[in-house]
């Protein structure tokens, strides 16, 4: 169909090539050729199944997926055992208890995330503070975040809640500041749960920067070294000193793409500020496509 109407065309035909999931490299080989071979100046191709979120899927939720090669698949450490709650029943907190304060900006809007933890360190109960904001939005997240604890003191896996409400998107979203590993969340609530995966489920898969293996809140027994002087570094050679250049320029770049790109989304994969590429949008930091198709 594409070949039938490049003709006519002068540029390039938008339209992917959608793959099943048990595509191989052979597949795709052949697709490109073909391609080639009728004309085409240009060929999009999906298979399904390769990204984290997707708008359409045609498989059947009954059918099993094969198996991924252990180099293509997502590695996903495993979450502590949980605690044993009887059916039914709901299994309160110790009136002490430990967890952790997460303070950061989501698209400018400052929120505190507050844990609590039952005594085998999963998570019993969460609290959403956004003092800031209208009393409504502020009373609704509140009466959100005691439904959850609820939930979860009732037995309802973490996983449950992680998987539904990640991407959630509504204002206010956009950049994340004062988080280590996430940079981009599509609304307060995906951010929510993308710390709680993180932090809870070892769910590295929704983090932009991928965590080191040190904790994420500091044992205060630890022995502290003092880190020595680091040396004033040496000069730099010409083809680095034009890399610093080229960078600085990058900067001033992104700062007027921002100036006249107001209206354009971020990127969904890096939250870089993207442009206009005919009727969709293009990431310049990763090369992501959004709304084309």
């Amino acid at each position: 169909m594409m070949a039938a109407v490049q003709p006519f065309l002068s540029g390039a035909i938008s339209k992917t090539v959608n793959l099943p999931n048990e595509s191989t490299i052979d597949d795709v080989r052949q697709i490109y050729e073909e391609g080639w071979r009728l004309g085409l100046k240009a060929v999009a191709l999906y298979r399904d199944g390769c990204k984290a979120s997707q708008p359409l899927s045609t498989s059947s939720g009954d059918s099993v997926a094969p198996e991924e090669p252990e180099s293509q698949a997502v590695v996903k450490q495993a979450a502590p055992a949980p605690l044993v709650r009887p059916g039914g029943r709901r299994v309160r907190l110790p009136t002490k208890r430990r967890g952790f304060t997460q303070e950061a900006r989501v698209g400018g809007h400052k929120v505190f995330l507050r844990t609590g933890e039952y005594e085998d360190g999963t998570l019993g109960e969460i609290f959403i503070d956004m003092h800031k904001e209208g009393a409504a939005f502020r009373s609704l997240m509140n009466c959100f975040a005691m439904a959850v604890s609820i939930g979860l003191q009732y037995g309802v896996p973490l996983e449950t809640y992680v998987e539904q409400y990640t991407f959630t998107k509504f204002e206010p979203h956009g950049v994340v500041e004062g988080h280590p590993n996430l940079k981009f969340a599509t609304s307060i609530v995906d951010y929510i749960f993308r710390v709680l995966g993180v932090e809870y489920l070892k769910r590295y898969d929704f983090a932009q920067v991928q965590p080191t293996e040190t904790p994420s809140i500091e044992d205060p027994t630890t022995p502290r070294f003092e880190e020595a002087e680091a040396p004033e570094p040496p000069a730099l050679p010409v083809a680095h000193a034009e890399e610093q250049r080229a960078g600085s320029k990058h900067g001033a770049l992104d700062a007027q793409l921002e100036e006249m790109m107001g209206d354009a989304p971020f990127c969904d994969s890096c939250g870089h500020i993207t442009v206009r590429n005919g009727a969709c949008y293009k990431c310049l930091n990763c090369g992501n496509s959004m709304g084309c198709s």
